[in-house]
């Protein structure tokens, strides 16, 4: 069983746009696509930079992605794959919507 921490309001994360947390000491990128919310941790590892969250939101055939603003790798929202590099993997949270509170798994 999933204890749930309390992000942000829904309403601050902007359509089809990313915001940073910190969240259990580690910066994470948390999008909302529509309606829909994603977390991935924010650091790239291809540029080293934690950038992932001001990246640009969009889809490549069934992937929903997160462009990194650096080096335009792409990342999948849900499993964390780069898609140009299969070995490149980041992490990513389980999120949830209670309400109009963006919660991240602990």
């Amino acid at each position: 069983m999933s204890e749930w921490t309390d992000i942000c309001h829904r309403d601050d994360i902007v359509p089809n746009t990313g915001r940073c947390a910190l969240f259990n000491g580690e910066q994470v990128a948390i999008f909302r696509v529509n309606e829909d919310f994603y977390a991935i941790n924010n650091h790239c590892p291809f540029s080293r930079a934690n950038v992932l969250s001001r990246g640009i939101v969009g889809s490549l055939s069934e992937h929903k992605v997160v462009a990194s603003p650096l080096y335009k790798q792409h990342f999948d929202l849900e499993t964390g794959q780069c898609l140009e590099d299969q070995s490149v993997t980041i992490k990513t949270y389980a999120v949830r919507l209670a309400g109009d509170t963006v919660q991240l798994a602990a």
